[in-house]
């Protein structure tokens, strides 16, 4: 199905936006959309919404089974902006909204789907879910100059770390339970990157509810659905893989040209599989076993 804007999505189609866990892809460009929304579909998300411009077109199946929705994704907050204008009508389900050309993983994901992840994750009386953005990135950008490659992708197995989250209105003291993380191309190549787009965690999965708010760092409003963990133990979190950073590097005329390969002695093929990423660290399974 296809709707004129997001007003049109929400008066037309509120039966499917509040059947079952509802991702929101926004498509910026041309590239992986098919993929991005496919690997969505497959991980048991009940709708798939694609934000997309009117002149981007979608295979047969897809028009058949995405609810398509004609957005104008070129502004700087067309993500947040289109999570926040959801979020009232959906209040009580379980949202996830990511960009084209990324792909969530969440560990066990091969044999458990997105509806088993959140209601286990319901049980623990968590209503958000944390991830971190890991970068992927192809090795030959002669063959692939965007950088963006399903068959030779990689990611960097280490340089990750975490920062105490200050907190303003408490002098800076640490927040509880949250961290800034970083890591990825996005510190290798942090010279081309600005000061506040650095950080790779992301709060990508969440209960939505009325007052909700979606901030510009990828974090909300109310701040219990920025932690990482419930006070009593660890909690699930996931990996959103993403070929963003790398698209972007090699697009922007102020750093194309200043990286001939995001290789160094830390990449390795991307594996497609979660047990890569619990085995790197790079998500948790908690109590999930």
């Amino acid at each position: 199905m296809r709707y004129r804007d997001l007003d049109h999505l929400i008066k037309e189609a509120r039966g499917a936006l509040r059947a079952g866990p509802l991702a929101l892809v926004l498509v910026e460009d041309d590239v992986e959309v098919a993929t991005t929304l496919r690997h969505h579909q497959q991980a048991g998300f009940t709708s798939v919404v694609a934000l997309m411009p009117p002149s981007f077109d979608l295979p047969r199946d897809l028009q058949e089974t995405v609810l398509r929705v004609d957005y104008d994704s070129s502004h700087e907050e067309a993500l947040q902006r289109a999570v926040n204008r959801v979020i009232p009508a959906v209040a009580g389900q379980w949202v996830y909204y990511c960009y084209n050309a990324e792909y969530l993983f969440h560990p066990f994901c091969e044999t458990r789907n997105i509806v088993e992840l959140l209601a286990f994750h319901s049980e623990e009386r968590r209503d958000a879910l944390l991830a971190y953005v890991i970068d992927l990135y192809a090795l030959d950008l002669d063959a692939n100059p965007q950088a963006v490659s399903l068959d030779d992708a990689h990611l960097d197995r280490s340089g990750y770390y975490a920062l105490a989250r200050s907190d303003p209105a408490k002098n800076g003291h640490p927040k509880e339970r949250q961290l800034d993380f970083f890591g990825g191309l996005r510190w290798r190549f942090e010279e081309h990157v600005p000061a506040e787009s650095r950080k790779i965690d992301r709060i990508p999965l969440f209960r939505a509810k009325p007052g909700l708010l979606l901030r510009p760092d990828h974090t909300f409003n109310d701040e219990e659905y920025n932690t990482y963990a419930c006070p009593w133990h660890h909690n699930i979190t996931a990996a959103v893989c993403s070929f963003r950073t790398a698209k972007a590097l090699k697009s922007n005329p102020g750093s194309r040209d200043e990286i001939p390969s995001f290789h160094w002695h830390n990449s390795e093929p991307f594996e497609w599989h979660s047990r890569q990423l619990l085995d790197l660290g790079l998500m948790e399974p908690g109590q999930w076993f």
